[in-house]
């Protein structure tokens, strides 16, 4: 398959990414093609991604620092700034070069400068190519707090280059794994089994379709996110707080996306298993399954006082309630699930076992 359609826009994938850009660019004849990078794909992807264009454009490389911590409106203050420097308007594009971050970061720049104008995700990291791809998802953190502001609005295209893999390092395949993993969780048990075998890259490259599939097939019943599309969040509620703090407390090392989330897919097993029967074999498959691939991380009962604080930030929440995505069985999740509050503790004690 070369591509998967997504609502208004279609996921290409390999030689097929290149020859659609190609066919869009010419076609559009935009003003000025941007492209945002970060310090990473500047050096390792862009020059990469300008071998594949023909046709002659103007071009305009804009350089953002990467890393979650620069995911704020100061970034996004720059860039627009820089925009308005190279005189863009409304019939330039931006193409986002980069992992989540700066996809999710570049879809919110274009889609609020001047109103709107076109952006096209090219999802280098794992990541990325799994989670950001589809969905339309853009935006930014308000400090610490992930993902606070931004809007739902579609890129014009997305192009998934699995060789822009090669440029990372182990610890940021693991990262996107954990979603690659997860899809597996909320929809498909037989692609879970298939998953636990993966070990080298090459194997999680040949299972990026599946995963992309899995999540398109959510979003396309519920785009914007009032019913079956939270199931994506399984693992987010505990995940995402946990990754925010480990963000802030500097007395703490940074947790990568998906490091956090698969934390917080163990502890959001064991509440399944309290409170929808999740099986304890599945309940202990999950756990093991985390653990043999993610170091164990030590919570001290302040940490633990602290994170379940922060998860009255989630964007899932309404009425002051926080709600869960968990599972029934592996393969079928439930999702604006209540928890205890007692449970948060047990939850964490069977973590550090």
């Amino acid at each position: 398959m070369d591509s998967i359609i997504s609502d208004s826009y279609a996921v290409h994938f390999n030689e097929k990414a290149f020859q659609a850009l190609n066919s869009h660019l010419a076609q559009k004849k935009y003003s000025i093609v941007f492209i945002l990078v970060d310090e990473n794909t500047h050096e390792l992807c862009l020059p990469n991604f300008m071998a594949e264009i023909s046709g002659e454009y103007q071009f305009e490389i804009i350089e953002i620092e990467s890393g979650e911590v620069n995911k704020n409106i100061e970034t996004c203050i720059g860039v627009w700034e820089a925009l308005s420097e190279l005189s863009a308007d409304r019939k330039s594009v931006m193409i986002n070069l980069g992992g989540g971050v700066l996809t999710d970061m570049g879809g919110f720049i274009a889609s609020t400068f001047k109103r709107g104008i076109d952006f096209i995700n090219v999802p280098t990291t794992l990541l990325s190519m799994v989670d950001a791809s589809v969905g339309g998802k853009t935006g930014i953190d308000l400090g610490s707090l992930k993902n606070q502001i931004g809007v739902i609005n579609q890129p014009v295209m997305v192009l998934v280059v699995p060789d822009f893999l090669d440029t990372l390092d182990n610890r940021q395949v693991r990262s996107g794994f954990a979603e690659m993993l997860k899809h597996g969780l909320i929809q498909d048990t037989a692609y879970w089994e298939l998953l636990k075998d993966a070990e080298s890259l090459e194997d999680m490259k040949n299972h990026i379709l599946t995963s992309i599939q899995i999540k398109n097939k959510v979003v396309l019943q519920d785009p914007t996110e009032q019913h079956i599309r939270k199931i994506l969040n399984y693992g987010h509620t505990l995940g995402h707080a946990i990754e925010s703090y480990f963000l802030e407390n500097e007395s703490k090392e940074m947790l990568l996306h998906g490091e956090a989330i698969a934390i917080g897919m163990i502890l959001e097993a064991y509440l399944s298993n309290k409170l929808l029967g999740l099986t304890n074999e599945s309940l202990e498959d999950i756990k093991t399954t985390f653990l043999n691939r993610y170091d164990k991380v030590e919570f001290l009962n302040d940490d633990i006082d602290n994170i379940l604080k922060l998860m009255k930030y989630d964007k899932k929440n309404s009425h002051g309630k926080v709600n869960f995505v968990l599972l029934k069985s592996i393969g079928e999740p439930e999702f604006d699930v209540e928890i205890p509050v007692d449970l948060f503790s047990e939850a964490f004690a069977y973590y550090k076992v």
